[in-house]
């Protein structure tokens, strides 16, 4: 009839027979190449997949794999599946630095815990409070200079060893300092006194 097209053969097919050619010895090409409309429609993958059972729990999968090796990497210090906010020889280096210092801020938490117990503890008519009250805005200011000479002395160092200074990378700096050493993560990779170099 007119206008009536030959079949045409599957995408599969094409690539298998090609495939099959290829695996001959000595048989040369073997096979006319594929027309490019077969090579694109053996490509395909439609948008919803028709498994999505399977579809779903693979994607679960690889999303926990994901997860696994980002805790690892929390865990080593592993560059490759660290969290965005982490990468970066910069923001390694601010780590390593405000690893391997004491900072005053590591205690604040413990601080403020204690003025709360001690504030639950003592009557709030006593003049003791006013002493505890004190005390503890003591070490908030002392916390707050701590931080603002680390901010100057990272500033410092990385313009020093990398000529600009990262957006963020001290603030992230003075934040880690502010965190209890053992539970900052990524996990501190250097003792107290082993600054980078």
């Amino acid at each position: 009839m007119f206008g009536r097209k030959k079949e045409e053969p599957s995408a599969q097919a094409v690539v298998d027979q090609a495939h099959a050619a290829a695996q001959e010895p000595g048989a040369g090409k073997g096979a006319p190449t594929p027309k490019r409309k077969d090579q694109e429609a053996a490509r395909k993958r439609p948008l919803v997949p028709t498994d999505r059972k399977a579809s779903k729990e693979a994607e679960r999968v690889a999303v926990q794999d994901q997860r696994q090796k980002m805790r690892q990497a929390l865990d080593t210090g592993d560059e490759k599946y660290l969290p965005l906010r982490d990468k970066g020889p910069q923001k390694r280096f601010v780590r390593d630095y405000v690893d391997a210092r004491f900072s005053l801020g590591e205690y604040l938490m413990f601080g403020a815990l204690l003025f709360v117990v001690i504030s639950l503890i003592v009557p709030a008519t006593s003049s003791q409070i006013t002493y505890v009250l004190v005390g503890f805005w003591i070490m908030f200011l002392a916390v707050i200079v701590d931080a603002f000479i680390l901010s100057r002395k990272l500033r410092k160092r990385l313009g020093e060893k990398f000529g600009d200074v990262e957006r963020g990378a001290v603030w992230y700096g003075c934040m880690r300092a502010l965190q209890f050493r053992k539970l900052r993560l990524p996990k501190p990779q250097v003792k107290r006194g082993q600054y980078p170099s």
